[in-house]
Formats: structure tokens, sequence, C-alpha cells
């Protein structure tokens, strides 16, 4: 039996990458919650940017959303979540940078945490950050909503979903409780069909009825001195 441990706080985005991943394919594994350590010695030994998630395997640590997924989806049983065939598997790949270059940055680190993140914890967000981020975002739902419009189930056809379904969710999740996602939302049918294919598939629906209830980010105040956008 492996032992595998997930390293990262709860509401992190790319953590439940790498939760709903390994839920998809199936691989027990320990949540190890970082949020009381991020910037200490302790977790810069897992990441030595201070971020997560980071993942153990028996003695192979391993950190990075991507090379994370990757080596889970290569080495371990369970549904392939990549695609054979090469232009299916570029079309993935083409989502994940997608995700990773606009949809985190905008939809998340711009206006996720302005509006949801920061007020938790007293912070005043900075509406100049969010008003930046907001044409980007939407620009990002149109395209996602384009992509799904030929009525395909998931953002590489198919019958299941491939990793950049698992990398789209936390994502668009996490930014729904923002005020602009509660304007924007309503207006994407495709990418709300899609949504609610994901909340429905089994692997989703179990990982979400075994997370705490929302509580704030406590070590996010240091990311308003140290990790924040520049107004």
């Amino acid at each position: 039996m492996s032992d595998v441990t997930v390293f990262g706080f709860q509401r992190s985005t790319y953590v439940n990458v790498v939760r709903l991943v390994l839920g998809e394919k199936g691989v027990p594994f320990r949540f190890h919650d970082t949020e009381d350590v991020m910037y200490t010695a302790e977790h810069l030994t897992r990441h030595p940017f201070g971020r997560a998630p980071a993942l153990r395997h028996d003695d192979f640590m391993l950190y990075e959303t991507s090379a994370i997924v990757a080596y889970v989806d290569e080495v371990f049983d369970g549904p392939r979540l990549t695609p054979d065939a090469p232009r299916p598997r570029a079309r993935m790949n083409q989502w994940i940078s997608v995700i990773n270059g606009y949809v985190y940055p905008y939809m998340i680190y711009h206006i996720s945490h302005e509006r949801n993140v920061f007020p938790e914890l007293g912070i005043e967000p900075k509406q100049a950050i969010v008003d930046r981020a907001l044409p980007i975002a939407r620009r990002c739902l149109e395209v996602l909503d384009a992509e799904l419009a030929d009525g395909r189930k998931f953002i590489v056809a198919g019958d299941r979903p491939t990793l950049a379904d698992f990398f789209m969710l936390p994502m668009l999740t996490a930014f729904s409780f923002a005020p602009e996602a509660k304007e924007l939302r309503p207006r994407f049918d495709h990418v709300n069909a899609w949504d609610r294919r994901m909340s429905e598939w089994p692997s989703v629906a179990r990982f979400r009825a075994s997370l705490p209830a929302r509580a704030p980010i406590q070590h996010a105040r240091q990311w308003a001195v140290h990790h924040r956008p520049l107004a």
C-alpha cells in the first residue's frame, strides 16, 4: 500500500485540484493542513517558495500542481485523466495553461482574494485590483463557454473529465463567491451546465461532502503584505 500525503490548506484552489484528482483516481491519501506553518522552515522543506500544494508518495516529495497531477495520473491505477491521442492531449494541456495563465491570476489572485479572502479578515479590498482583472475574468468565461458550445460534456471532448476539468472546477467554485461572479455567471449557459455536470460527478460530490465548513484563511493576512497585486 502506497503512503500518500497532500500538504496544503483547505481553501487553496490548487490543493483542491490535487485532492480531486486523487479522489477520481481512487488513491487513498492523508491531508496535512499547513494553515499554521505556511511560512515556516518546516513547510519550506516541502515547498521552497512557501506555497501549496506539495505531495509525498512514500519517500518521494513533489511540489507544483501540474507536476503533481501528471505524476499521480501516470503512477497510480484508476481512470486515465490524460488523453492518449496527441490532439486531445494538446487541447487538455492548452486549457491547463489557460487556467494557470489567465483564470487563476485574474479570477482568484485578483478578484477572489479581494472580494472573498481579505474581507473575511477585516482587510479592505482594493477596487482598482478588481476593476483591472474583471475584463480578463469575463473573457475567460466567454472562451470557456464557446469551447463548450458544441454540446460536449467536458472541456476536452469525451465521456469523462480530464485533468483540465479538475483544474478548472476549484477555480470556478472559488470565483463564484464574489459578487462579480454572481453577476457574470448567469450569462454563460454552457459553463453553468458543465459546472452542474462536474458537481454531480461522483468523486467530486464525495470530495465536497468531506470538506469542513468554510473558514477564513488566516495566513492570508501575510498575502496582504507580500502577496498582493499592485493596485
